[in-house]
């Protein structure tokens, strides 16, 4: 039986038949599982090796979202980078990286690669002649975002992992944003996806986490270099996100409406310069997105016209959105990027990828989107 995606996040992964006849995975809370003879370090039943019985469902449930052949939970997104980028790259080798990427990717792969003698390009991501140039006899992989964080720009994504393959390159995408309900890389050609778990995968705002899905042996690749990290998660955690999947289908479609209804709303308002969503006939990359993608995301990110004073003054009158960083939970937040993701980056390199100081950035929530706008209109007031 062929699943659809919705019915995949219910019962995918989960033991048949129920273990203690249990209808929810029970949490194996156990560092430590009886020893089986003759089997390899790395295959040791131990919590930190990433393979209890929480973490074993959990990365079946994972792996059947993006179409993969296996999957590794980790501790956080930033975890499952590491993991994917160490598994494939060595001291000498180079690496092409999309430019506009996540601040805590931007610094690992800008500050901490070069420091193990591993050098990168960040090119754009729409630019294949720019990609060729920037190729060299000792580059390994392809980095980029299904969409950027957190100008929301869609790269051209079956170009890149064309380009990857018929050079022999790794592809690696950050799906996140996208999530596996509204594109799956694997399909179109990619090696490596990762996701921030912490956001729309669990949705609840209340646990910290990572995913990581490909073919078999790239994941075992990564679980290898993750042993070795530490970054796993633990049994606790594995159950959350096992009962925070269930429910992503139904809470990314409400807040992919309401966050394309937000994002006209403010389009439309005096007190906004310019919106980013790749649902607005506006964006740049409107008619890649469409093609793309199942759903236009539930991020947005805006300029005002006053500048960062003016976000401060909305933030103080804002009754519904909380100003916090994250993004994916039910309640929507706020945040300037310049203070929160992308603080790590110079004013410079802010201003090079066009993040102002005064960009705001939303992460749409479930509340009802009248409720929204309501109260985006009197905080611009």
């Amino acid at each position: 039986m062929t699943m659809k995606t919705d019915t995949l996040l219910v019962h995918a992964g989960e033991p048949r038949p129920r273990s203690g006849g249990a209808v929810a995975m029970p949490i194996y809370q156990s560092s430590t599982f009886e020893e089986t003879e003759g089997l390899g370090y790395h295959d040791i039943r131990y919590a930190r090796l990433s393979n209890t019985p929480s973490h074993d469902s959990l990365h079946a449930k994972l792996a059947a979202l993006e179409g993969a052949e296996a999957a590794l939970a980790t501790a956080s997104g930033m975890a499952s980078i590491s993991a994917a980028l160490f598994s494939v790259l060595r001291t000498g080798d180079h690496l092409l990286a999309q430019d506009g990427l996540y601040g805590g990717t931007h610094d690992l792969i800008t500050h901490d690669l070069p420091r193990l003698g591993i050098e990168h390009t960040l090119v754009p991501g729409d630019d294949p002649a720019a990609w060729e140039r920037a190729l060299t006899p000792r580059t390994r992989a392809f980095y980029l975002e299904s969409m950027t964080n957190p100008l929301v720009r869609v790269a051209d994504l079956p170009a890149a992992a064309s380009f990857a393959r018929s050079r022999g390159l790794v592809a690696i995408i950050d799906n996140t944003f996208a999530t596996p309900l509204g594109f799956q890389p694997l399909r179109r050609g990619f090696d490596i996806v990762v996701h921030s778990a912490t956001k729309y995968l669990n949705g609840h705002s209340d646990l910290i986490a990572g995913a990581l899905m490909g073919p078999l042996e790239r994941v075992r690749s990564a679980k290898r270099t993750l042993d070795h990290l530490g970054g796993s998660l633990d049994p606790h955690a594995c159950f959350l996100l096992q009962r925070g999947l269930k429910t992503l289908a139904v809470r990314f479609r409400q807040q992919c409406a309401t966050s394309l209804a937000l994002a006209q709303f403010l389009e439309k308002h005096p007190a906004v310069a310019r919106v980013n969503h790749p649902g607005l006939l506006s964006h740049p990359q409107h008619a890649r997105a469409r093609e793309l993608f199942a759903f236009f995301g539930a991020m947005l990110s805006f300029e005002l016209r006053g500048g960062a004073a003016a976000a401060g003054q909305m933030f103080a009158r804002l009754t519904l959105p909380l100003h916090a960083p994250s993004l994916g939970g039910p309640e929507t937040l706020v945040t300037r990027p310049a203070a929160s993701s992308h603080v790590g980056l110079s004013p410079e390199e802010r201003a090079r990828m066009g993040i102002s100081d005064g960009l705001v950035r939303v992460s749409t929530g479930l509340e009802a989107a009248e409720d929204l706008i309501e109260d985006f209109g009197r905080a611009l007031a």
